[in-house]
């Protein structure tokens, strides 16, 4: 326990080194917006829907608008637990970070809802209308992997089998059937992953919340943390399948995730730590 203060001392070289991996890390995973946006953007133009509602677009963009909500979320756990002194999260400026996590809340909860989508769009398929080289020239599209596609050519035509299906809620896209499998996986792996990340925060905003009030008890504190830690291995287990899986974005973001969460958890620590240090002084 000395060790770790003498570390989170703000005048130590260790400290600074912590702060500087840190924001490089926050860093990283706001530039992965742009990232899902841009790989959205493309898969968007495959989804053939006619009129675009809020739902079509949360669905289209789950990743995006996910990823830009935890990124705001992270940075406010950030304020509360490390920049801003407990005595300021009072008034206007606690009903205000209150405020944006309930937006953000919302956000998350929305694009979760959108993996759901996400994920059904992959569990319906159809036979073909006719062989895939007869449809060369009528703009079809071939799925090569989750998010990724390519146009249906002379060239590509005759390496999908026979067995090859047309995706149904996409416009004109075709798979073979173990492209169009791996596709419902890892559509499955978003949903969880997603859940996985919500019962995360309600579990670090019971933290907070309780920190507020004086202090965590130590069997809400054992129980809380034993409940983060099946949620991790959880996390840890979809970033290793998209590893393996060769879906190098979600398998980098979710590292980074892990990893600056591992910043957030270390700063509810110390607060705990400052909080029954000042409870003893009294």
């Amino acid at each position: 326990m000395n060790e770790f203060a003498a570390a989170m001392d703000p005048r130590s070289v260790g400290y600074r080194w912590f702060v500087a991996i840190k924001y490089i890390t926050f860093l990283l995973l706001s530039f992965n917006v742009y990232l899902f946006l841009e790989q959205e953007l493309i898969s968007a133009t495959h989804a053939g829907i006619a009129e675009l509602d809020l739902a079509s677009l949360v669905q289209l963009f789950s990743a995006t608008l996910d990823t830009a909500a935890w990124v705001l979320l992270l940075l406010l756990f950030e304020l509360e637990t490390a920049i801003l002194p407990d005595t300021r999260l009072v008034g206007a400026t606690k009903w205000s970070l209150h405020g944006l996590r309930w937006l953000c809340g919302a956000a998350i909860v929305s694009a979760f809802l959108g993996y759901i989508g996400e994920w059904e769009v992959f569990r319906q398929a159809a036979s073909l209308p006719e062989p895939a080289c007869d449809l060369v020239t009528q703009h079809w599209s071939v799925l090569l992997g989750f998010d990724s596609f390519t146009p249906l050519n002379a060239a590509n035509c005759s390496a999908l089998n026979a067995d090859a299906v047309q995706i149904s809620a996409l416009h004109q896209v075709i798979a073979s059937p173990r492209i169009f499998a791996d596709a419902q996986d890892l559509a499955l792996v978003d949903v969880v992953n997603a859940g996985a990340w919500i019962l995360v925060v309600i579990a670090l905003e019971i933290e907070v919340h309780v920190q507020l009030k004086g202090g965590l008890p130590q069997r809400l504190q054992w129980g809380l943390t034993a409940t983060k830690i099946m949620l991790y291995l959880v996390l840890a287990a979809a970033a290793i399948y998209w590893g393996f899986e060769g879906d190098f974005l979600d398998f980098w973001d979710a590292a980074l995730w892990l990893f600056a969460f591992v910043f957030i958890e270390l700063n509810v620590f110390e607060w705990q730590r400052e909080i029954d240090q000042h409870t003893q002084l009294e």
